[in-house]
């Protein structure tokens, strides 16, 4: 796999920085940030399923509504890899700081610079 990077091994790429970045703006619960690193008619979904949040202003709403919901809710990003226009994050979220933590893998693609969609597995 000459093709694929993780953080331990090599440089960060600038699409794993793009990711990485994303998970910063959530962090912070700047819904305005994150999007800002989207394309336009960017979504996020379940793992070959349904679109959870659709467009720009989709996720904006949706990422809102949910920092209102869990104001304390934290990722943390575990591993990363690269290839091709795709980066995954292996993560942790917790939505309260004492409480359940579970595992995500967000699963970004890319076009050009822009993320414009991503999908999660849990």
């Amino acid at each position: 796999m000459a093709d694929a990077t993780t953080l331990q091994d090599a440089p960060v790429s600038t699409r794993i920085a793009t990711a990485h970045a994303m998970i910063a703006h959530y962090n912070a619960q700047d819904a305005d940030a994150y999007v800002a690193l989207m394309t336009d008619d960017a979504c996020e979904a379940g793992y070959r399923g349904a679109v959870l949040r659709e467009g720009k202003e989709g996720v904006r709403a949706g990422l809102k509504a949910m920092f209102a919901q869990f104001p304390h809710n934290r990722a943390d990003i575990l591993a990363s890899y690269e290839l091709g226009e795709t980066v995954l994050l292996h993560e942790t979220v917790s939505r309260a700081p004492d409480g359940e933590q579970f595992e995500v893998m967000s699963i970004y693609t890319f076009s050009g610079d822009r993320v414009s969609r991503v999908e999660f597995i849990r």
